[in-house]
């Protein structure tokens, strides 16, 4: 590996050690090379949330937007114009990460700026594939999977992970104006974007709730099936996530859905916790350790 690449790969650390609060504990089930590659990852997936979310006029971040994914296009050539590029263009070329799944995760970000809310599931679950399973079928190259039957619950697992930060970040995020749950199921349980800004907690929040949780559950037991298609040490990592993930679920679902009340979180020796269990598993076992509450 020469200087260059090293360097870039230790920029990439240090993003995803600095930012990846719920991801970095599982990263390090996995071998050096593949967690490396999950950093570099990664830190793509950060700086471009980054650029849609940084407090700008709009049409500032859509430029900033648009010059991040000339840069990709640039990166992939190998002209690097920023410090992840070379490590990202490694872990391309290495794991044969699809890279149309980058620029749809550009995209998904792109979305934010464009519209604040979401008539309907549909509408959203798009949103969320966007944003959150495009990273999840890049992951899949680097864990290793020895079956296409991987790409679908993949998909399920990224739109999981995405519904339970929507779910957690309800008040920051109405207070910014966005207001991911779908309108017409807000009107279904006769709550209003209004009483989200207001941070209004009653039976009809509550009820809200509970169907969306019990949704997020459901995208959590359909990505269990990924499991069995991934590489001994992909299973582990996967395991590792799901665990974490789940268990900000299962807060917000103890709390009743009240994620007004107090930031919704895990600590990090509970993070840890939960990662260990699957840090000192072999990689050769094929029956990972249990994964507690999440569904099978």
């Amino acid at each position: 590996m020469t200087t260059a690449l090293a360097t870039s790969y230790a920029r990439c650390g240090q993003v995803t050690r600095r930012t990846a609060s719920n991801f970095y504990y599982a990263f390090l089930v996995l071998p050096r090379p593949k967690r490396r590659a999950m950093c570099a990852l990664y830190a793509f997936s950060r700086l471009t949330d980054d650029l849609g979310d940084n407090p700008g006029p709009i049409e500032q971040r859509r430029e900033a937007l648009t010059r991040w994914r000339r840069s990709l296009e640039r990166g992939l050539m190998g002209d690097f114009d920023a410090p992840i590029f070379p490590a990202l263009l490694d872990t391309i070329e290495r794991y044969d990460l699809p890279v149309a799944r980058l620029h749809e995760l550009i995209d998904g970000v792109e979305m934010d700026l464009e519209r604040s809310e979401y008539q309907t599931f549909d509408e959203l679950r798009d949103y969320c594939y966007k944003v959150a399973a495009t990273v999840g079928l890049c992951c899949i190259h680097i864990w290793g999977f020895r079956d296409p039957a991987a790409i679908e619950p993949a998909v399920q697992c990224g739109i999981a992970f995405q519904l339970t930060n929507i779910l957690r970040d309800l008040k920051e995020d109405a207070l910014a104006g966005r207001v991911y749950l779908p309108q017409d199921e807000l009107c279904r349980f006769s709550y209003t974007a209004d009483d989200l800004r207001r941070g209004v907690v009653d039976d009809r929040f509550r009820h809200l709730m509970r169907f969306q949780i019990e949704r997020a559950e459901g995208f959590y037991r359909e990505a269990a099936r990924l499991e069995p298609w991934l590489a001994p040490d992909g299973r582990l990592v996967f395991g590792a996530m799901t665990s974490i993930y789940r268990g900000l679920l299962e807060e917000i679902k103890r709390a009743d859905g009240d994620v007004f009340r107090r930031r919704i979180r895990l600590t990090a020796w509970r993070k840890l916790r939960l990662a260990g269990r699957w840090l000192f598993a072999s990689p050769a076992h094929s029956t990972p350790p249990p994964m507690g509450a999440m569904p099978r």
